[in-house]
């Protein structure tokens, strides 16, 4: 049986109403909940998820913290990144959160690879790089059964303040973008496309 999404494109939004949103939503959706899918950029903000450690954040540079309730440590969420929420009944969907990470990787690997990029997956790392930088960054939250949070992806942003933290909790790991990889897809362009390639691998069955 085929389970559609509600489609949002919220454009940019502060980030921790947009959380507390994603909260109140999976707080109060039922077993008849359409799932819905939210693609948006955020102002600049660090999130630092449960088990984030303050010492990742190296430098104060103005940027707002906000402590969080997905999984993994410290990111960055700026303008130029496409972010894309997934608010999905899994237990409907018939798989659970490892599958779900799969799928959201394989679909950023898929998109890059169309670009001409060969992306991958790094052992007990979640996202997706190119080369030894990251690109793609994800954290999910589940909570009777069903997630939120996502996926993020960097595509034409100022990667400063990246520098200014241990990203994802590992000293010195490289980030990237695909603006500086050759592709010259606008944010909104990219955003688009991996949205398309996210709900098809989501909302599959069986992969």
């Amino acid at each position: 049986m085929s389970f559609p999404a509600i489609i949002r494109r919220l454009g940019r939004v502060e980030y921790e109403p947009t959380w507390r949103a994603m909260q109140a939503f999976t707080a109060v959706r039922s077993a008849d909940t359409p799932d819905e899918i939210w693609l948006l950029e955020h102002p600049p903000v660090f999130t630092l998820g449960q088990a984030g450690k303050r010492e990742h954040i190296l430098t104060d540079i103005g940027v707002p913290i906000v402590a969080i309730d997905r999984g993994g440590q410290v990111t960055y969420h700026g303008p130029g990144q496409v972010v894309i929420y997934l608010l999905l009944d899994l237990r409907r969907r018939g798989y659970g959160v490892k599958e779900l990470v799969r799928r959201l990787e394989q679909a950023a690997i898929d998109l890059l690879l169309g670009f001409g990029l060969a992306a991958q997956r790094r052992a007990g790392a979640p996202g997706v790089y190119v080369g030894d930088a990251k690109i793609a960054a994800l954290g999910l939250r589940i909570k009777n059964g069903c997630s939120y949070h996502g996926l993020s992806l960097n595509v034409a942003m100022d990667l400063t303040p990246f520098l200014a933290i241990n990203p994802c909790g590992y000293e010195g790991l490289a980030v990237t973008q695909t603006r500086d990889l050759g592709v010259t897809a606008t944010a909104a362009e990219i955003g688009e496309l991996l949205l398309s390639y996210l709900i098809e691998a989501v909302m599959s069955d069986n992969e």
